[in-house]
């Protein structure tokens, strides 16, 4: 397969360079990482190990974007920006792995080429060129309204012929609120307690993070997807487990004091959550205290 990863931090660059193993990749990133990429190569270390030579651009022509999956692993609140330059090209078919419900600013742009995915592999950006596995997780791709397709399976062939865990999902409605569920638990609170993935399996972290998951899920049956509480919390343990050395995306925004996904994470729940009457306080703590942070120039 053709391959762009738009986004290519540190997930983007995991998988893409897992990917690059066995089919024609493009990282678009930012420098000096795609500048070292292209030099010397990325470096895959941690748990999984690959050295690998992917193609890699800060500015994707048209005909760079024109590929069989473009695979989008940008911020959530760039995925607009990601959308209209994708637009430029012509992308067969079109992978959201951001954290976020950031599927539909995509379709918007890019129409019915939208897949949903999910991920849960653990991946750190080390250095310029390098990027570190913490925790070796599976991907998820189907249709956003469910169903099987021939075009989910295909793409989740080509990842598992890399090597990378991946199915296609007959059920992304429910697995797209599931990813919610898990980053809206996991990531604020461990970017708020500045600690690794693995000090929530017990103690007051473990419960905010089941907290938050448990109101993602109300707010997700609201909207008439079968999520239960118990699905929810079970989901942000599982990842807790399998990436238990990671140091989740925003706990690494908040360490390099860059924005990060709040509003996109918690706030969605929040968001979404008045229409319905459902109530969600440990979501909207979350996203007002990194809110906060961020407005006192902190963070750019």
């Amino acid at each position: 397969m053709d391959i762009v990863v738009f986004g290519a931090g540190a997930l983007g660059s995991l998988v893409g360079g897992l990917l690059a193993r066995d089919h024609h990749v493009t990282l678009v990133a930012r420098d000096p990482h795609a500048r070292r990429v292209a030099g010397q190569g990325l470096r895959v270390t941690g748990e999984l190990d690959a050295r690998v030579r992917p193609r890699a651009t800060t500015d994707p022509t048209p005909a760079d974007l024109t590929c069989d999956l473009a695979l989008v692993t940008v911020k959530a609140y760039d995925t607009a920006a990601a959308a209209r330059t994708l637009a430029t090209g012509d992308p067969a078919v079109v992978c959201a792995l951001s954290n976020g419900l950031t599927e539909e600013t995509l379709v918007a742009e890019l129409g019915d080429r939208v897949l949903a995915g999910s991920a849960t592999y653990g991946a750190e950006l080390v250095a310029p060129g390098e990027v570190r596995c913490t925790g070796v997780g599976r991907i998820h791709v189907g249709e956003l309204d469910g169903g099987t397709s021939e075009r989910a399976a295909r793409v989740a062939a080509a990842f598992r012929e890399a090597g990378l865990d991946c199915e296609a999902d007959p059920g992304m409605p429910r697995r797209r609120w599931e990813k919610l569920a898990v980053n809206a638990g996991i990531n604020a609170v461990t970017a708020l307690a500045r600690v690794e993935n693995g000090a929530l399996a017990d103690g007051p972290a473990r419960d905010a993070a089941h907290r938050a998951a448990r109101e993602t899920a109300r707010v997700a049956r609201a909207e008439g997807v079968d999520l239960t509480d118990d699905a929810a919390v079970a989901a942000v343990d599982t990842v807790v487990e399998e990436t238990a050395a990671n140091r989740s995306s925003m706990l690494q925004d908040v360490e390099r004091g860059s924005r990060t996904e709040a509003s996109e994470i918690n706030g969605a729940v929040v968001d979404r959550a008045p229409a319905h009457g459902v109530a969600t306080p440990t979501n909207r703590t979350l996203a007002d205290l990194l809110r906060a942070w961020e407005a006192a120039g902190i963070a750019e």
